[in-house]
Order: C-alpha cells, then sequence, then structure tokens
C-alpha cells in the first residue's frame, strides 16, 4: 500500500486515479521548483500526470520540460506517496499517485511552456516552507536533511 499523505478521501466523493511523476530537482545547494499562478499561487515539485502510453521517466522529463523549461538527467526514485486532490483545471477529483524522484537539472532550454507556471529557485529551507503539499515538503525534506548527507 503506498502511504496516503493529506486528508483522507470523502466517503461521498468518487474520485479518478491519476499517476504523476514528480521530481526533486537539487540546483548548486538550491531547489528548482514551479509555481503554478492563480488566485492563489501553488509552489510545487515540477512534474504532473502519466499519459496513456507513457512511462514515469518519459512522463517526468516532459513534465519538468512544460513547468520549468530545464531538461534534466539521471532520474532516479525515491518513492512514492498518494493524496486526494481536486483539480480545478480538469474539474477533477482524484486520487493522485505521486511517484517522486531526483534529477540533475542540465540546462534551461526555454521558459516553461506550462499556463500559468514559472520556475523559481529556493533554498531547501524555504522550499519546504513554501511547497504546497505535504507530500512534496516529505519528500523534499527527506532529501535534504538525510543523514550523511
Amino acid at each position: 500500500m503506498i502511504r496516503r499523505i493529506g486528508h483522507a478521501p470523502g466517503a461521498e466523493q468518487k474520485y479518478v486515479m491519476r499517476p504523476g511523476a514528480y521530481a526533486v530537482l537539487p540546483l548548486g545547494g538550491r531547489l528548482l521548483l514551479t509555481c503554478q499562478l492563480g488566485e492563489t499561487p501553488d509552489i510545487q515539485l515540477p512534474g504532473g500526470g502519466i499519459d496513456p502510453g507513457e512511462s514515469a521517466a518519459q512522463a517526468l522529463h516532459r513534465e519538468v520540460m512544460e513547468e520549468t523549461g530545464w531538461r534534466i538527467a539521471a532520474p532516479r526514485r525515491l518513492g512514492a506517496f498518494r493524496r486526494f486532490a481536486y483539480m480545478p483545471e480538469y474539474d477533477l477529483w482524484a486520487e493522485k499517485i505521486c511517484h517522486v524522484y531526483v534529477a540533475r537539472p542540465v540546462y534551461q532550454v526555454r521558459e516553461p511552456s506550462e499556463p500559468d507556471h514559472v520556475s523559481l529557485v529556493l533554498s531547501s529551507g524555504e522550499a519546504t516552507a513554501a511547497l504546497g503539499n505535504d507530500g512534496d515538503r516529505l519528500f523534499v525534506s527527506r532529501y535534504f536533511y538525510r543523514p550523511g548527507r
């Protein structure tokens, strides 16, 4: 069973399973993130849904490029969590299965192509405080504050 992080699902609510791949992207002792703009900006690990016929690694590369404009290399899986959330851009209640990787940002090719997204770089402490969901915060904390690091 994949650990649930965040609130429990509503008993009356129907959820659509939505697997996704997300990246912890260390950059010079800091962290490359994406911010989804809107009424309330949401700072997130770059990543998103795995499309039909696409592997998690393919989705990770595509999503990071769309949301940050960066190419990445050497992705390594850190783990997974699941969370239940409303996705207003799709008008969808989802059980998100979040596969989290660490990867090396190589270079920025362009600005983000995903509408209403901007890339930003924060310190690990700033990132941990600013990330919009508990699962992202957990994986960033585990990565930056693990023993022997």
